[in-house]
């Protein structure tokens, strides 16, 4: 969508700050001539090919004239115009000449390549397919501007000029480019707010129990390096540190602010900040969106934005990097470093989570407490975390998703390289909008939220103990090649509910190899097992232990080693802590422990579990992870019979005779359904029983009647529905005792084939309005919602992707020739899955789709009842246009 006229957007510079970004307005004309005047007299030559300025103030009097045609957008910083590029069509509209001019000042921040994007894409919306760009040879600068890009670009010398040609058609390349320079800037962004070289803390009041007080304590006692500028006008003192009446008095920069000052205060200070060039704010005070004084909020929120600050909170309980020895938040114990980042929208999950996580020897690298999340969140947090060299593991609390969509883009590509695991609140939730079809009542917002973590590879937990658990593995452990285990303790009981654990959650424990059979029985006591589990008794001592665990983890057949200690058998506690210290310290393959009743890190690496089941449900979601990693992206597959085109033209004629959006009736389906090839029974719209009987002959008997009309949702709970129809007097008969049950509701029937026998499956879409598109799989016909048997996933879906859908199913087996059945085709079902995936992802204004059955039969899979909802979508932000939120 074009960005109309006075929309704005805000981004982020390549050094972290934030640029303005709307359309040229008349009132710009002013600000462009004082642009003109800060240029060098090069810059203005590189722009007007001219020494003078003449050309270049007659230039900015024509683009706000009132006869200009071309469409220019401005950049501000601080509130100053500091940019401006546009572009002038050729009359066919075809392509069209750009050309842009940056402040000196802010050369080399990325701002000539944000111009030169949006640029690009609203041409493109306007159907322009070239900008073509003449450029002085020695401008370098910007002729590495265009070429890098990321857009198709043909270059010709002519003149003594460069000619670049810019095709303005998005390409994978170009949301490459975008996605690392969107990236590089969200980096350094966050990074003004944990590696700050000077830190202000305004409301740090003298009474210990203060919140500024003990962010000030907190500061000085984590031994920051940099100043600290205590501010307080009451005060000459705090802390033994020099206070400050206000921002303006500080004697030197704060990159940093901290505020802890009573609501009615933090607008004007947030001002304060920003005449002082603060670079992050970290707002603790509540007050605002959370007790609905949203407006506050709002107008905080722009102030830091026109002045570059980035906002924590407000409403928040801080930020922390232990790495950088800051403790700029009033946690009530000190973070232990560790490998662990931590996001929470909650203050008390927080402060729980990162104090059970020094218990446990995990430790924090660094933290944010996001509060309201007026600017900074869990998205931009997740691109600061996967460069930072302290960070090994990513937890977040979520309350709720602000940009899923960016959400998964960014989780995507992080957790192919650092596990993210999240816990997400709200499990319970039910949907708030009313539904009708089978597939948008089961997607409730829960259900969105697990098929988005799961596209993205990110680890779900249901508690702050389950994600600690599971983080204490991923971060000092290997990620194992695959599910097995060998269990190796000294207690059968224990051994035997971790065997059981294991099976529950699809870790499988196998036979061990016979030559690691072989290795064991010399060693061990008589009364030993040397299977799997290995169980040495209770008289094993440490020397045993550790020897049972070297030669099983050189078994090729086992993926992870799980020992399992009760004390105070054998050597006891200690002797063993340190036997498996010293046989795991060169291990290529995941160790844990589940040492009973203690919860641990042995030797600051090997994690200790006090129940096996809490170490049988880490390692099950480290080898689900690793699974996760070794797939192959989703590929969007070339299948052949789509017409998108044509599909968009049905939508946009139905919804314009029905701007309120409508379930369709069965025809327009079928058509819309055809146009992405998507294999539908035979249907023939009926309005009477001889017609009915007609019909029958055309299509085959026996045949199948089915009620029309708009009240009509589940036909066959109301006895809309007939099979079985084996002459055209039945038909006729059927037509008329339906028409009498159900009466006006009632207003006409289709007419189909009986389907050969088969398995019934459901293929359902629904646009999610908060997550997009969401596609299901189960087992369909009248016990869809019986069995609750179904798989969601969020497109894209190949193949791959589609089988692991139907492998989840209970049902599967039905699938696959269960007691004597012939096999159906699961491939012509896969495709089904496939294309319908491509259909709600290509068409947003498609809001619920059923097909419900599809008969899976051994010749192929056929949808005999489908329903379609159409809705208008608002347009979708666009994943090649940066922008904060």
């Amino acid at each position: 969508m074009v960005r109309t006229a006075g929309e704005a957007c805000d981004v982020l510079l390549r050094d972290g700050g934030v640029a303005r970004i709307r359309p040229l307005r008349p009132a710009d004309r002013e600000a462009l001539h004082e642009l003109i005047a800060r240029s060098s007299p090069r810059s203005a030559y590189m722009r007007f090919f001219t020494g003078g300025a003449a050309s270049a103030h007659a230039y900015m009097d024509r683009i706000t004239g009132p006869g200009y045609h071309g469409h220019a957008l401005v950049a501000l910083v601080g509130g100053r115009v500091v940019g401006v590029a546009e572009y002038i069509a050729d009359p066919d509209g075809s392509e069209a000449e750009v050309g842009i001019l940056l402040d000196d000042a802010v050369h080399g921040c990325g701002l000539g390549t944000l111009l030169l994007e949006h640029l690009a894409l609203d041409a493109a919306d306007e159907g322009i397919e070239e900008l073509v760009a003449t450029v002085l040879p020695q401008n370098r600068a910007m002729l590495r501007v265009l070429n890098d890009l990321g857009l198709p670009v043909e270059t010709r010398y002519d003149d003594g000029q460069v000619e670049i040609r810019i095709a303005t058609r998005p390409t994978e390349r170009l949301v490459a480019e975008i996605e690392a320079r969107a990236h590089e800037a969200e980096h350094n962004s966050i990074a003004h707010m944990f590696t700050p070289e000077s830190v202000a803390v305004i409301g740090a009041g003298r009474h210990e129990a203060r919140v500024g007080h003990r962010v000030l304590r907190n500061l000085i006692d984590g031994g920051f390096p940099g100043p600290i500028y205590p501010v307080n006008p009451r005060a000459t003192e705090v802390c033994g540190l020099p206070a400050y009446p206000d921002v303006a008095s500080l004697p030197g920069p704060a990159e940093l602010a901290v505020i802890a000052t009573p609501a009615p205060t933090v607008l004007g200070i947030a001002r304060e900040c920003a005449r002082h060039e603060v670079r992050a704010l970290v707002v603790l005070t509540s007050g605002f969106a959370e007790v609905g004084n949203r407006e506050a909020e709002r107008e905080l929120l722009e102030i830091c934005r026109q002045a570059g600050m980035r906002l924590v909170g407000p409403n928040c309980l801080g930020v922390v990097n232990t790495a950088a020895r800051l403790n700029a938040g009033f946690l009530p114990t000190p973070p232990s470093p560790g490998p662990l980042g931590v996001m929470s929208q909650s203050g008390a999950v927080a402060a729980a989570m990162i104090e059970r996580a020094g218990q446990l020897g995990l430790g924090i690298s660094s933290f944010a407490s996001v509060g309201n999340k007026a600017d900074v969140s869990g998205n931009d947090l997740l691109e600061y975390w996967e460069d930072d060299p302290a960070t090994r593991v990513i937890g977040l609390y979520l309350e709720s998703f602000g940009n899923p969509r960016r959400f998964a883009r960014i989780a995507r590509r992080i957790s192919a390289r650092k596990p993210i695991i999240a816990v997400k609140s709200g499990r319970s939730a039910a949907g708030s909008r009313a539904v009708r079809s089978h597939t948008a009542a089961a997607a409730t917002p829960d259900v969105a939220v697990d098929a988005l973590l799961r596209a993205c590879g990110v680890i779900r937990e249901d508690s702050v103990q389950d994600l600690l658990d599971t983080a204490r593995l991923l971060a000092f452990q290997p990620l194992p090649d695959g599910p097995r285990v060998a269990i190796v303790g000294n207690s059968g009981g224990p051994q035997a509910m971790t065997a059981d654990a294991c099976e529950r959650l699809g870790l499988v424990v196998p036979e061990l190899s016979p030559a690691t059979a072989e290795a064991l029985r010399p060693r061990l006591r008589p009364a030993a097992a040397v299977g799997n589990p290995v169980d040495l008794t209770a008289e094993a001592d440490a020397g045993d232990i550790a020897f049972a665990i070297a030669t099983v983890l050189a078994d090729p057949g086992v993926d992870a080693v799980l020992t399992v200690y009760t004390p105070p058998f054998g050597s006891g506690l200690d002797a063993t802590r340190e036997a498996i210290a010293a046989v795991t310290r060169n291990a290529a393959k995941p160790v844990l422990a589940c040492l009973a009743g203690h919860d641990e890190l042995v030797d600051g690496r090997v994690p200790a579990y006090a129940f096996p089941e809490q170490a049988v449900h880490a390692l099950a979601r480290a080898a689900a992870h690793a699974a996760w990693r070794a797939r192959p992206p989703a590929s969007r597959e070339d299948l052949p019979g789509i017409d998108s085109a044509a599909a968009r033209r049905i939508i946009t004629a139905d919804l314009a005779a029905h701007p309120h959006g409508r379930w369709l009736d069965e025809g327009t389906a079928a058509r819309l359904l055809s146009a992405y090839a998507i294999n539908t029974a035979e249907s023939v719209p009926v309005d009477g029983p001889e017609r009915a009987a007609e019909a029958a002959s055309v299509v085959g008997l026996p045949a199948v009647l089915k009620a029309v009309g708009p009240g009509l949702v589940h036909k066959s709970d109301v006895g809309g529905v007939r099979i079985g129809l084996r002459a055209p007097d039945e038909v006729r008969q059927a037509y008329r005792e339906m028409a009498d049950r159900l009466g006006p509701a009632m207003t006409g029937a289709i007419v189909q084939a009986m389907a050969g026998e088969g398995t019934e499956m459901i293929i359902g879409g629904v646009a999610h309005e908060t997550f997009g598109p969401l596609i299901m799989v189960g087992l369909g016909g009248v016990a869809t919602e019986l069995l609750a048997d179904r798989a969601f996933r969020v497109p894209p879906i190949d193949r791959a992707e589609a089988a692991r859908m139907i492998a989840e199913l209970r049902c599967a087996p039905l699938l696959y020739g269960y007691r004597g059945r012939p096999a159906a085709d699961v491939a012509a079902l896969e495709e089904q899955i496939v294309r319908v995936g491509r259909f709600m992802d290509d068409l947003p204004d498609v809001a619920e789709l059923d097909l419900n059955p599809v008969i899976v039969t051994p010749d192929g899979a056929v949808a005999v009842d489908c329903r379609v909802r159409l809705a208008a979508a608002p347009p979708l932000p666009s994943p090649f246009r940066r922008r904060l939120r």
